[in-house]
């Protein structure tokens, strides 16, 4: 298993948090074919070869993500549009 796991900063309030959250989800769910639901603060993502979360806190967001073995190829393109789209997304 191949894990991905971003931290991100942010000064925003709670209800932009989970906006840039929501966002955020949208756009990988779109590209990477991700099925994604809110449980609490908690995004939970899953489809097939792939499962993890998105956390939100006062002060951080934390994407992890789990790759399975067909998956792991891509690795790195994923990670590089999460953190780009956090860079989008934060500086809204």
């Amino acid at each position: 298993m191949s894990v991905i796991d971003v931290h991100r900063a942010h000064t925003l309030d709670k209800e932009h948090a989970r906006e840039a959250a929501e966002a955020l989800a949208k756009d990988l769910s779109s590209k990477f074919e991700l099925n994604y639901q809110w449980e609490g603060d908690q995004l939970k993502f899953k489809r097939s070869g792939v499962k993890g979360h998105l956390n939100i806190t006062s002060n951080d967001l934390n994407v992890r993500l789990e790759l399975g073995i067909l998956l792991r190829p891509f690795k790195s393109r994923i990670e590089q549009e999460i953190h780009s789209q956090l860079d989008q997304i934060l500086k809204a």
